[in-house]
């Protein structure tokens, strides 16, 4: 696939001896991976394109079976490949919300103008998802990276996906 994949999942154990695989799904609600089509599998730096021919709820998890993958030998060579789409299968979002991957290295600025660095990942605590946030290296308050919490109207004031910026509403002294 192009430079336009993202990440959606990852293959884990095999299932069984009949080539079934467990799928660690990185989308909101796990069986939503299934939504989306035709998937590539990347292990090693190398990327093969698989048709899923059936999967399905297995306690806690997922399951899936690839066309062509019949066995345990031959699915154990498929254990750890990210799972690829081309990001032009994800559905296009309502105004004013964000997929993760687009706040990825958004600049951040407090709404006083102050610069505290970039968006390098984003973490799930449970109550709020939480930005992590690389200071500059000439960040004043000698700060390597700040958590910001991701909260609408309490600490996030805007975003604009033009400028590539984050406004917040944030003491850079945290």
């Amino acid at each position: 696939m192009a430079d336009s994949t993202i990440i959606l999942g990852k293959v884990g154990a095999v299932y069984g001896i009949k080539g079934w695989l467990k799928i660690n799904s990185f989308t909101e609600f796990p069986e939503a991976i299934f939504d989306y089509a035709p998937w590539s599998l990347k292990l090693g730096g190398k990327e093969q394109s698989v048709q899923v021919t059936d999967w399905r709820r297995h306690n806690n998890g997922l399951i899936a079976k690839f066309a062509g993958i019949d066995d345990r030998d031959l699915a154990q060579t498929l254990v750890s490949a990210e799972i690829l789409v081309d990001e032009q299968t994800l559905p296009d979002l309502p105004e004013g919300e964000f997929y993760w991957r687009d706040l990825i290295g958004m600049k951040v600025v407090t709404t006083k103008g102050y610069d505290l660095g970039e968006v390098t990942d984003i973490m799930e605590t449970g109550a709020n998802d939480v930005l992590v946030v690389k200071a500059n290296r000439n960040d004043g308050f000698g700060k390597k990276e700040r958590l910001i919490p991701y909260l609408f109207d309490q600490v996030i004031d805007s975003i604009c996906k033009q400028t590539k910026q984050i406004n917040v509403d944030w003491d850079p002294g945290f």
